[in-house]
């Protein structure tokens, strides 16, 4: 497998670190501490290709692929993880579901404007009493008609209040278990949809996370997304997707975490000595380093696998992710204690990939269901 970057990949990969580092840098503490949603930059992004990647270009996208989605991804986390996981979720779980299973009319009027960055996605899978078991859903569609009538709530949405569309995981048979479930495709202004207050939270402050709730809303039958009942099928290969971008997040930050660490150890004076000519400093940054590229060598090896035709690739992206995320967040800390005091305050941005680097390990999938997934596969011989 060659992990050489191709030319096109590496000018993806420069354009948005340009970007990044001129337009986003300058601003991501004022973002963070008032927690500013960054709207703003979302068409700028659009108008690069970043918030449909893989999209086709007829359908409003870039026609990337998914090591250049990965890359993009990694870059805007490097800068700022708020950002970086508005485009993830942009183009992971909103645009991805219906480029593979929308009709054409969806792909026209719902996935042109999210690939293009007229609006924005969020996915609504999880509820207040199902995370990790994605498959107890309560959220229910009843046929009404050529329709349905949507009722349920979910929780923990990237996203929501600022999304135009998400794609929304219904029961419509609950005595077929997972059978049952059927994605839709739910409007901000469909009346009925109600958004939470927004969750007040540990790390990605400028990033809105809330929950959704549907009251009587009424969709007609154009707005499901595939057919009755196949909405875990939808769901379960979205997340096998999905999954490589949070694991770009987390090399994203662990990157900056790894990088100002170096920085530092080289200026900073200890008993006389710089920072990285004591053994203990220097042995944590080789640490560092090589927990980093393993995260690379893992993420860019699902992004690739992903691009083979009706080839399997749950393993490659579970592995991705539990690695990738994990090594963010030891890395993050390492970074902390390595700048002693002043990495535990503001002054400094290590503190913030502290705080960043912990929700990687728990959404789009807990590290412990990374585990179950990776061990069934190679306990099945896959």
């Amino acid at each position: 497998m060659n992990f050489d970057l191709t030319e096109d990949q590496k000018r993806i990969r420069d354009a948005v670190r340009a970007f990044a580092e001129a337009e986003i840098a300058p601003h991501v503490a004022l973002w963070e501490s008032e927690e500013r949603f960054p709207r703003e930059m979302l068409g700028r992004l659009g108008a690069m290709g970043v918030m449909g990647m893989m999209v086709p270009e007829v359908y409003g996208g870039a026609g990337a692929d998914a090591l250049s989605y990965v890359l993009a991804v990694e870059e805007l986390a490097r800068v700022c993880a708020s950002t970086a996981v508005i485009v993830s979720v942009n183009n992971s779980v909103a645009c991805y579901p219906i480029w593979k299973f929308g009709s054409e009319e969806q792909k026209a009027s719902i996935l042109k404007p999210l690939a293009s960055g007229a609006a924005l996605g969020a996915y609504a899978l999880t509820e207040p009493q199902s995370g990790s078991d994605a498959a107890n859903q309560k959220t229910r569609a009843v046929r009404d008609g050529d329709g349905y009538v949507l009722n349920g709530a979910k929780a923990w949405i990237t996203n929501a209040g600022e999304a135009q569309w998400y794609v929304v995981m219904a029961m419509t048979d609950p005595a077929a278990g997972t059978r049952g479930i059927t994605a839709f495709l739910v409007s901000s202004e469909d009346e009925g949809l109600r958004v939470g207050t927004a969750e007040d939270k540990m790390g990605l402050r400028s990033s809105k996370t809330a929950g959704i709730s549907f009251e009587d809303v009424r969709l007609p039958a154009s707005r499901r997304l595939g057919a009755e009942g196949e909405g875990f099928t939808i769901a379960m290969t979205t997340l096998d997707h999905s999954r490589i971008g949070i694991a770009a997040q987390g090399i994203g930050i662990a990157e900056a975490a790894y990088a100002a660490s170096v920085e530092y150890a080289k200026t900073r004076e200890s008993f006389g000595r710089k920072l990285a000519e004591h053994e203990a400093i220097a042995f944590q940054i080789a640490d560092m380093r090589v927990q980093l590229d393993a995260s690379r060598l893992l993420t860019y090896r699902a992004a690739l696998k992903s691009e083979v035709p009706g080839v399997r690739f749950s393993k490659e992206s579970s592995m991705a992710k539990v690695y990738a995320t994990e090594a963010a967040n030891a890395i993050a800390a390492r970074a902390v204690q390595i700048f002693g005091g002043y990495g535990y305050s503001k002054e400094y941005p290590v503190e913030r990939y502290y705080r960043d680097a912990r929700v990687t390990t728990i959404y789009e999938g807990t590290s412990e269901i990374q585990r179950i997934v990776i061990s069934k596969n190679v306990l099945a011989g896959r």
